[in-house]
């Protein structure tokens, strides 16, 4: 038996230039060091780059799958039986869903640095969620991974 008839992963890694804000916050911190001596300004160099670097890598680890008949997406797992339809959202209309179309019981794995979304309604009556906001690289092929887990979730029609 096939759980997911097109498997779907997406990491939404934070952009290139993170890593050199990263960077720049270690010789932020080396500078403050400088009147300290070497050893300090080096220490400052790496410590404040290897502090920025982890903070940039973890918010940008968060992953969205839809797997084994679910939808995971940081935190949240949802039964693909849970879920309606869902529509792609170009940049213009993502903002507008984040902003003043946003309902406050729903869903959002946003992150900023990423245009497009996938907003997904949840159909489930016991969850009082009305949907899920989901910033996406690859929202058309997200929204279709999650039709095929659908379409192959046991009692579907």
């Amino acid at each position: 038996m096939q759980l997911s008839a097109q498997p779907y992963e997406e990491r939404l890694t934070a952009p290139r230039s993170w890593w050199l804000i990263s960077f720049l916050i270690g010789v932020s911190c080396a500078l403050v060091l400088l009147p300290f001596g070497t050893l300090p300004l080096l220490g400052g160099l790496v410590g404040g780059t290897a502090v920025a670097a982890i903070v940039a890598s973890s918010y940008g680890s968060v992953r969205i799958r839809v797997v084994g008949g679910f939808l995971i997406a940081g935190e949240a797992k949802v039964p693909v039986t849970a879920l309606g339809e869902a529509e792609v959202l170009d940049p213009e209309e993502a903002r507008a869903w984040r902003t003043y179309k946003a309902d406050t019981r729903a869903f959002l794995l946003l992150r900023a640095y990423i245009p497009r979304a996938l907003r997904v309604e949840v159909t489930d009556p016991e969850d009082p969620t009305p949907y899920l906001y989901l910033s996406s690289r690859e929202p058309e092929r997200l929204a279709e991974a999650l039709r095929a887990a659908r379409a192959a979730a046991p009692g579907a029609a």
